[in-house]
């Protein structure tokens, strides 16, 4: 992937955007624990499948996709920023 010249690399390690116009949920969150897939995407709302999960590899590339069976997608620390 190309940079813009003096660009810096950084890692989200959880975030959580609630899209008002679609409905949908978006969790961005690391998992450190998993060296070949760390990064997860999970999507939260009324989707004709159900809500679905992406995990990416290291060098940001989808190594897996499908149905999220069971979690929550807003922790009991979520507050909402203006």
């Amino acid at each position: 992937m190309a940079l813009k010249p003096g660009a810096r690399q950084w890692i989200v390690m959880k975030q959580i955007v609630e899209d008002l116009a679609t409905g949908l949920t978006f969790q961005f969150k690391t998992n450190e624990a998993d060296e070949s897939a760390p990064f997860h995407l999970k999507i939260f709302g009324e989707l004709q499948f159900g809500n679905r999960e992406i995990i990416f590899d290291a060098n940001g590339e989808e190594t897996e996709a499908g149905p999220l069976l069971a979690d929550a997608c807003h922790p009991s620390w979520i507050r909402e920023v203006t």
